[in-house]
């Protein structure tokens, strides 16, 4: 596991623990119970949603003369119905948060994120005999409506590329920094189209993970797996350039094993790699709401359009479930739906027309 992973994972396990302070008493022995069996970014995950629940929780008559979530024990957690669960959901469509003026909402599927923390909490303490009643199990999971797939085209993909190399577009201000990161900036566009790495894994490469050897990369997958990834010419070629330049930086205090840095000689953050790709991605899409998740879509379309192996795309995109990849395949049914729009015909182009034609003016 590279540095800058064990570092996000202490940075995450800390913060953790003091969310579970925090929470009611049973939720330290459930999310020692469910440590094995999740990463520390699920966990940190479930924490905040139960934090939510039970500060809701707290605002309703069953927590009457409670004054922290702490006081919540047992007793309190099963006496929670499948209607109050309900109430909860609808609650957090539109709410306000402690000490903030903006209100707070929530779509389905964040709703549905929530349901699932707290059903995780409740399964696991029937489980064990700790309650009797399971009330979430009894709330359907709200619907959820399949998002359309945004993705670059081939020529929307090639505009990208040359957008960074040239500049062409960009704020005077902005052709300032280009002139120090346009070659960094290629590298991480192309990393992205030619591999379909998430941006976790690509925030989270050091410079020993690169084989120029074996044209491969060693990534941290989603759960804290290692992998290597094989890349092609393109993207070695575009990386050999950065590291040209790579080899001149004298990195800041902890960040001398990063591979992409900042312009502050650190580990680039994954908002600034969200900025970056924006930045460009209005100038060369602008109709399209680029980030690096629909750079990873556009490399799954691509690689199926020219494989039609669906496990192949699962497996370099590295999805535990190949349903999870079947969502890169939209581009295929708008394919299919754009030549079913031509084939039918409603007029013969060919038949002439059995209507007079008009006789000349005399």
């Amino acid at each position: 596991m590279s540095e800058y992973s064990i570092e996000k994972k202490n940075n995450y396990t800390l913060k953790l623990r003091e969310l579970i302070s925090e929470l009611p008493p049973c939720c330290a022995e459930y999310f020692r119970g469910i440590e094995q069996t999740t990463g520390i970014m699920t966990r940190y995950g479930y924490a905040v949603d139960l934090k939510t629940f039970f500060t809701y929780l707290l605002g309703t008559p069953l927590c009457s003369g409670k004054n922290s979530m702490r006081d919540i024990g047992l007793d309190l957690i099963e006496q929670v119905d499948a209607t109050q669960i309900e109430t909860f959901l609808e609650y957090i469509s539109l709410y306000s948060k402690p000490d903030e003026a903006e209100l707070t909402s929530n779509g389905e599927r964040a709703k549905a994120r929530k349901l699932s923390a707290v059903r995780s909490l409740y399964k696991y303490l029937y489980k064990k005999q700790r309650i009797t009643t399971n009330a979430p199990s009894l709330v359907e999971t709200p619907k959820l409506h399949e998002k359309p797939i945004i993705r670059l085209e081939p020529d929307e993909m090639q505009s990208l590329l040359e957008t960074v190399e040239s500049g062409e577009g960009l704020t005077k201000r902005q052709k300032l920094y280009h002139q120090s990161t346009s070659v960094r900036d290629a590298a991480i566009l192309t990393l992205f189209l030619g591999t379909g790495m998430r941006i976790s894994e690509l925030v989270g490469i050091d410079l020993d993970d690169l084989n120029f050897m074996s044209n491969e990369v060693r990534i941290t997958r989603k759960g804290g797996n290692e992998e290597l990834m094989v890349f092609g010419q393109e993207v070695r070629t575009a990386l050999l350039q950065y590291l040209l330049i790579r080899e001149s930086i004298v990195p800041a205090e902890g960040h001398e094993k990063a591979l992409f840095l900042s312009m502050q000689k650190r580990r680039m953050t994954v908002r600034s790699i969200e900025q970056l790709v924006k930045k460009y991605a209005k100038l060369a899409a602008p109709l399209k709401n680029i980030s690096p998740h629909k750079l990873r879509s556009t490399y799954g379309t691509m690689l199926y359009r020219e494989t039609g192996d669906i496990y192949l795309v699962a497996d370099v995109l590295g999805h535990k479930d190949v349903n999870t990849t079947r969502k890169h395949y939209a581009a295929m049914s708008e394919d299919r739906r754009r030549l079913a729009a031509e084939v039918i015909k409603l007029k013969d182009e060919n038949k002439q027309s059995s209507s007079p034609a008009p006789a000349p003016d005399k």
